[in-house]
């Protein structure tokens, strides 16, 4: 889609397939993107290619999947950053895997701090540290020191994706850009109840909440604007 290459699976396949990974120490890049990604990348050719050297990229977004309906080529179902987080550290818990968390505002790693040990009693957290850093290096031979099974870095896109790229070979595990994702683990910003998630309007009752994202939904209509010129041809 936009040249941007999305993966064809369901989650219950998806996370199968994560788990495997990480048990097998493979190293693993995780984009999960929704349209604002990917205008971004048709925007910029080096954030492009480096989307494109990922291990995946998920349809974190209902309108990567209205995208892929225009294709005539549909995806399964939508692939959160955040419920994918979720499910691996309940597994995580369950098979006592290293976590590291890189991203978020001080505040935000304070509660994760207090609440990762209770939700997940047998995660082993190696690292917990917001985003506010200046010394990018440091950070990076912190987590090469750790050695997780598991990287998420809440940085927010490009940054986190940029983070990865440059230092993923540090550590043969997973590597994942969650955006906003600690902020709803800590309960700092509370994800959209059932009834919005399951009808497809998680990102109108965001955006309820927070006006200021009405900019960032504008970026929709261009892009599916983009995606029906594809299609043509």
């Amino acid at each position: 889609m936009l040249n941007v290459p999305f993966i064809k699976a369901s989650r219950a396949q998806f996370l199968s397939t994560l788990q495997a990974r990480i048990d097998h120490q493979q190293n693993t890049f995780v984009v999960t993107a929704n349209p604002e990604i990917v205008m971004y990348a048709h925007q910029h050719a080096d954030y492009l290619r480096l989307l494109q050297h990922a291990d995946f990229v998920t349809p974190d977004g209902v309108g990567i999947l209205d995208g892929a309906k225009i294709l005539g080529d549909p995806l399964p179902e939508r692939i959160t950053g955040f419920d994918t987080m979720t499910a691996l550290l309940t597994w995580g818990s369950d098979h006592h895997k290293a976590a590291y968390f890189v991203g978020a505002k001080p505040e935000v790693i304070d509660f994760l701090r207090d609440i990762l040990p209770s939700h997940y009693p047998g995660l082993n957290i190696v690292g917990l540290r917001d985003g506010y850093f200046t010394d990018e290096q440091a950070v990076a031979d912190d987590i090469a020191a750790k050695q997780p099974d598991m990287v998420f870095a809440a940085l927010g896109f490009p940054k986190q994706e940029h983070f990865i790229a440059i230092h993923r070979q540090a550590v043969n595990g997973l590597w994942m850009g969650v955006g906003g994702s600690f902020d709803a683990l800590a309960g700092t910003v509370p994800r959209a109840p059932e009834f919005w998630q399951k009808h497809h309007l998680e990102w109108a009752y965001r955006t309820l909440k927070e006006p200021k994202r009405l900019k960032r939904i504008a970026v929709i209509p261009r892009y599916l604007r983009l995606v029906r010129q594809q299609a043509k041809h």
